[in-house]
């Protein structure tokens, strides 16, 4: 029963048995291949997917934390003890109605009817605002009797961002719908940032700023 287990091993010269490990290297290489191959994929995959990836994130990152301190500076500035609009709900209500009555005055006209709304400017605006309309409704009266123009507007919301004593400040919303003559209607929106002062007896707005 000798001669069987020469088939496992082989005698040297020094007559010691020597086993013959089996060569398991050839079924080993198709894997490493594979494993060398994945990781170089990876290395020139993965560089390009941080190139897409990286710079939204930072740009998220740098989005988010500016507006972080740029809200937290704004709570430092405002104080809410000081801003009465956390916390006075009528003061809130007037100013708001004010100014959205005035700019829907202000902002409507018809051809016959564009001397009233430049009364009414004289009411509800004062201060800048007050020049930059007078401005803007010089060139208006040019072609609004020319061209029949009819323009309604309407503040839809109005929100009080700040309120302390005698000024605020505003963000509007209006709608607006336009004419000419017998064409048809034509419809928009607009956002206004407004700063107004009580002045008379009344919230009047001295700045007006489209956003």
């Amino acid at each position: 029963m000798e001669g069987g287990g020469a088939q496992r091993g082989s005698r040297d010269r020094s007559g010691e048995d020597r086993v013959t490990e089996p060569d398991s290297q050839p079924e080993n290489e198709p894997e490493t291949d594979n494993k060398t191959r994945n990781e170089t994929d990876n290395e020139t995959t993965v560089p390009r997917w941080r190139k897409a990836v990286v710079p939204l994130a930072v740009t998220a990152l740098l989005l988010a934390g500016g507006a972080f301190f740029h809200a937290a500076h704004q709570l430092r500035s405002t104080p809410s003890a000081r801003n009465q609009a956390l916390t006075d709900t009528a003061a809130t209500t007037r100013v708001g109605g004010d100014v959205g009555e005035g700019l829907a005055r202000i902002f409507s006209y018809t051809p016959t009817s564009s001397d009233a709304a430049e009364r009414s400017a004289g009411t509800v605006l004062a201060g800048r605002a007050a020049r930059q309309y007078s401005d803007l409704f010089a060139q208006v009266r040019e072609s609004l009797v020319e061209q029949r123009l009819t323009l309604a507007t309407q503040a839809v919301r109005t929100g009080v961002i700040e309120l302390d004593g005698d000024s605020a400040r505003l963000l509007v919303f209006l709608d607006q719908v336009s004419r000419r003559d017998k064409g048809a209607v034509t419809a928009a929106a607009a956002q206004l940032t407004v700063t107004a002062r009580f002045q008379d007896d009344r919230w009047r707005i001295t700045d007006i700023k489209a956003r």
